[in-house]
């Protein structure tokens, strides 16, 4: 059988092991891991084998069980706690139709990412999980679902929530939205979601 033109290794290369490896170091089974993140142990191993690529939903969810960023499941290395992160230092990382670069250092209590959501994308995936987030609208028109309420965010907007609050974020406008999008990290993947 032939390989598709682009595999999820092509796209995020150093994922699935890098997944695996975390989650056993964490002293997490299969089926533990996939039920702190919200997946089925099948959708997990996929993503652990490189035959599914990880939205950043997920990577953002399985960072948080592990105590790491997005960043450094990516492989990214920044310069060591440098406080200056510069606009063209990063390309942008892709996973299941969103686009986002790193937009502050690793080992922090915060993640800071600027994110591209793309018109439909991951309209129906609702999170829950300890922390805060904060966002703001660079571009677009961003439709944040908080419990039952939903907010049409213009750019200019920002939110600031309990990420225990079941929330959804999705573009609003055909052209997606752009913004900013800090989180506070979990450090001891002994937390039970």
């Amino acid at each position: 059988m032939s390989k598709p033109e682009s595999s999820p290794a092509d796209q995020l290369p150093d994922v699935a092991p890098r997944l695996r490896e975390l989650r056993r170091r964490a002293r997490l089974t299969l089926e533990a891991a996939a039920r702190r993140a919200g997946l089925s142990p099948a959708h997990l191993s996929r993503l652990e084998t490189a035959a599914r690529q990880p939205s950043l939903p997920m990577l953002l969810s399985l960072a948080r069980i592990y105590g790491t960023t997005v960043s450094e499941l990516l492989g990214e290395t920044p310069p060591e706690r440098d406080p200056i992160i510069r606009g063209g230092f990063r390309e942008a990382v892709e996973a299941d139709g969103w686009a986002y670069h790193t937009a502050g250092g690793s080992g922090r209590a915060m993640q800071a990412l600027r994110i591209r959501v793309p018109y439909g994308a991951q309209r129906d995936l609702v999170r829950v999980h300890p922390g805060e987030e904060w966002l703001h609208v660079l571009a677009g028109t961003l439709r944040l679902t908080l419990g039952e309420a939903v907010h049409e965010l213009a750019p200019g907007d920002s939110a600031h929530f309990d990420s225990l609050t079941p929330h959804r974020i999705a573009a609003a406008t055909r052209e997606g939205t752009e913004l900013l999008f800090v989180h506070t990290l979990l450090q001891s993947p002994d937390l039970h979601y």
